[in-house]
């Protein structure tokens, strides 16, 4: 198991420094273009559902990748993992790391907000069973994270952000890297079990 899930990290840590790099360069062109908060705002609230419907079929679908479960199991799974991850990755680490830089912030939940938010979640979880494929489903994770992100510190956050820059792309990182890759890779994979229990449900025989 602890193989396997370093091995998942380690396959999309490159898309992760790519995301964060897309991201300093969208923030920069924000910044430039004097965009308003409010397109920002709005902004953040497109890329942030739309990143909860991958987030949930990513998480989804490397559950029953791995286990066949009942559906209730991929139900909370994916629902626990977008909604709850995601909003840490788009929302907490974002008004976290402007606040360390000594930014004012504005403090959101999203998925609470925006209700309906909760109904594109499900959505993603039912095509996360139907057809479970989590490699371009998750690179579009990585690049809509990203950019839900740093929408948020231009949307809730008031700072001259060009000196900021640096940081922002370590807050952009750990903010995809760590709450992205374990809600699709880690969180659905505390419970699919042993490689050994995996491999018997589905009847595979090993030497």
């Amino acid at each position: 198991m602890l193989r396997r899930v370093g091995r998942e990290l380690r396959r999309h840590a490159p898309f992760t420094a790519i995301g964060a790099v897309t991201g300093i360069a969208v923030m920069a062109a924000v910044v430039f273009g004097n965009v308003p908060s409010s397109i920002s705002h709005g902004i953040f609230y497109t890329l942030h559902p739309v990143h909860i419907v991958l987030s949930a079929l990513a998480t989804t679908a490397m559950y029953v990748k791995y286990r066949k479960a009942r559906w209730w199991a991929g139900l909370v799974i994916g629902w626990t993992g977008s909604i709850g991850i995601a909003t840490i990755s788009d929302a907490v680490i974002p008004y976290l790391g402007g606040s360390l830089l000594g930014v004012e912030m504005e403090f959101h939940i999203p998925f609470i907000e925006k209700w309906w938010i909760n109904l594109l979640a499900l959505a993603g979880i039912a095509a996360g069973h139907w057809r479970p494929a989590t490699r371009i489903p998750h690179f579009g994770h990585v690049l809509l994270s990203t950019w839900a992100s740093l929408f948020y510190f231009t949307a809730f956050g008031v700072a001259d952000w060009i000196p900021l820059l640096p940081f922002v792309f370590v807050f952009l990182f750990v903010a995809v890297w760590i709450p992205c890759c374990t809600s699709d890779i880690v969180y659905p994979l505390l419970f699919v079990g042993s490689d050994e229990e995996v491999s018997m449900e589905r009847g595979e025989v090993h030497p």
